[in-house]
C-alpha cells in the first residue's frame, strides 16, 4: 500500500488524502472557495504534501514561494497575484504576510477532521491559473508563471509513462517542495498511487538514512547533491545503501557534468539519468535506464527543434538554440499589474544551446548568453561545455572591459587543488586564443542558490574582484 512517509510519521495515502479532504472542508468554512488565489509557503513536510492536495481538492489556485523568500518578495508575489490566503508552517512568516490573512499549517490539520473518499482533480484541473510558480528570478526580478491545472497534470501523466513509474516505487525528492521538480515528485507520487519518502534534504546523512531505511526506488536532486551523496558516502558506507538499491537515480535543476556520471558508474555500477524542463514547460526530456544519453528524447506529445541565428533548423549534432513546442504551455506570465499576459503558443524560444544527436537525444549544452570578446561574439556556457569534455568542470564569467570589450575569469571545480596554471594549459589546448580565459581561480565547489544551482550572482561578484 503507498505510504508519505517522513521523519517521525507515516501515513496511507488513502489517510493522507482523506485529511487533505479535512482541510479542504476546514478552509470552505473559512470563506476560501474555488478558484481564490491562495499562497503556499513552508518547508518540506507532510504537512505540505497534505496542504497541497487540499488546495487541489477545494479547487483554489495555488501560489508557490520558496520558504526562505524574503518578506519584500514574498509580499511582491502576494500583490502581483492577489492572493487571499496564505498558508505557512512558521509564526514569523504569518506576521510578514499582513495584511493578508495567513493560517499556520499545524493549527489548520489541528482544526480538521478528516473526511474519506479521496481527492478530486476536478475543479483544480479547470482553472487556467490553477498553479501560480516563481522562478528562481536568477537574473532579476522573479517572473510568476501561470499554468492550468490540467496542462501542470497532464505533463506529469507524461512524465509517468516515460520514466515508468509503477505503484511499487518509493520516490525519495531531494528537493524543495516549492519549485517546479519538487511539486511534480509530490504529485507524481499521488496520481501513479506509489510511495513518497519526505527526506530531510539540507541534512543529507539523515536523508540518504531515512531513504534507504523505506526502500526508495527512485532518488531526485540537483548535480550538486548527488556530489556532496558521493563524499558523504565515501566517508560512511553504511550510507551506500540508498543509492545502491534504487533503480533510478535523476538528475536535474542545472547542468550535469561528465566527470561526476563517470564517477557515479564507478561507485555504483548505474548512471545518473539526466532530465531537461522548466518552470514555464514543465518536464521535457528524459534519460532512462534503457537510454541513459544525456537528457534523453523528448516526452511524448513534445517537440524539439534545433535552430541557428537564422532560425533554420540544423543538421543532428549541429549546436544551435533549443526551440520547443509543447501541449504543456503555461496560461501566461503575471505582469506587473498582476494581469496574465498570454502566451502565445508555437514553438517557445527557451534560450538554451544543444543539439539532437543521430538517435533522437537531446543534449542540453546551457545558455545563449553572449558576451563579446577582441571582436568575437562568444557565448560562456558553450566554452564550460567544451572544456567539459576534457574533465574540467568551470564556470566561465564575462567582466566588462573597455579596450577588450570582456575579459573571461573561469572558475574550476577541483577538489584535487590543481594549480591555476594547469588549468589554463589544458583549457588553452582545445580553445582559441579568443576563447582562453584570462583568469582561472581554482575553488572546492561553486557557490550555490537555493535550488542546488551555481550561483550566477555570487560567480559574477567574484570575478569582478578577480
Amino acid at each position: 500500500m503507498a505510504t508519505i512517509c517522513g521523519t517521525d510519521a507515516a501515513y496511507t495515502l488513502d489517510e493522507l488524502e482523506a485529511d487533505a479532504a479535512g482541510i479542504a472542508a476546514e478552509l470552505t468554512a473559512r470563506g476560501l472557495g474555488r478558484g481564490d488565489r491562495v499562497l503556499l509557503k513552508a518547508d518540506n513536510s507532510i504537512g505540505y504534501v497534505t496542504a497541497v492536495l487540499a488546495l487541489v481538492h477545494l479547487g483554489a489556485s495555488i501560489v508557490l514561494i520558496d520558504h526562505r523568500d524574503s518578506p519584500a518578495a514574498t509580499c511582491d508575489v502576494l500583490s502581483r497575484a492577489k492572493v487571499k490566503a496564505c498558508l505557512v508552517d512558521d509564526a514569523a512568516v504569518a506576521a510578514s504576510v499582513a495584511p493578508v490573512p495567513a493560517i499556520l499549517l499545524p493549527e489548520l490539520a489541528a482544526a480538521a477532521r478528516p473526511v474519506p473518499g479521496g481527492v478530486d482533480a476536478g475543479a483544480w484541473a479547470a482553472l487556467p491559473d490553477g498553479l501560480l510558480m516563481s522562478s528562481s528570478g536568477s537574473t532579476g526580478r522573479p517572473k510568476v508563471v501561470v499554468k492550468s491545472g490540467a496542462v501542470f497534470l497532464a505533463n506529469l501523466r507524461r512524465t509517468a509513462d516515460t520514466l515508468g513509474y509503477t505503484r511499487s516505487d518509493v520516490l525519495a525528492p531531494f528537493l524543495p517542495f516549492s519549485h517546479q521538480y519538487g511539486l511534480s515528485i509530490v504529485l507524481l507520487a499521488w496520481l501513479v498511487r506509489c510511495s513518497l519518502v519526505v527526506v530531510p534534504y539540507r541534512r543529507l546523512d539523515h536523508a540518504l538514512g531515512l531513504a534507504g531505511l523505506r526502500g526508495a526506488t527512485v532518488l531526485d536532486a540537483a548535480p550538486s547533491t548527488y556530489r556532496s551523496m558521493l563524499n558523504i558516502t565515501r566517508q560512511r558506507p553504511v550510507l551506500r545503501a540508498a543509492l545502491q538499491r534504487a533503480r533510478m537515480l535523476c538528475v536535474g535543476a542545472a547542468p550535469l557534468n561528465h566527470r561526476l556520471v563517470a564517477e557515479y558508474r564507478g561507485e555504483f555500477g548505474k548512471p545518473l539519468l539526466d532530465g531537461y524542463g522548466s518552470t514555464e514547460l514543465g518536464n521535457i526530456s528524459f534519460a532512462v535506464p534503457g537510454n541513459p544519453v544525456a537528457t534523453g528524447r523528448p516526452v511524448h506529445g513534445v517537440d524539439v527543434r534545433v535552430v541557428d541565428d537564422s532560425d533554420v533548423a540544423v543538421a543532428p549534432g549541429e549546436v544551435g538554440e533549443l526551440l520547443v513546442r509543447t501541449p504543456d504551455l503555461p496560461t501566461g506570465v503575471l505582469d506587473d499589474a498582476g494581469e496574465v499576459a498570454p502566451e502565445p503558443g508555437g514553438w517557445f524560444r527557451t534560450g538554451d544551446f544543444g543539439l539532437l544527436d543521430g538517435a533522437g537525444n537531446l543534449h542540453v549544452l546551457g545558455r545563449k548568453r553572449a558576451v563579446h570578446r577582441m571582436g568575437y561574439t562568444l557565448y560562456p556556457d558553450m566554452i564550460e561545455a567544451r572544456v567539459a569534455e576534457a574533465g574540467c568542470c568551470a564556470k566561465v564569467v564575462a567582466v566588462p572591459d573597455e579596450r577588450h570589450g570582456s575579459r573571461l575569469v573561469a572558475f574550476v571545480e577541483d577538489e584535487a587543488g590543481h594549480a591555476p596554471a594547469y588549468w589554463r594549459e589544458r583549457m588553452a589546448r582545445i580553445l582559441p586564443p579568443y576563447e582562453v580565459p584570462n583568469r582561472v581561480v581554482v575553488v572546492d565547489s561553486f557557490p550555490l542558490n537555493r535550488n542546488g544551482k551555481p550561483d550566477g550572482r555570487r560567480l559574477e561578484e567574484l570575478a569582478a574582484t578577480a
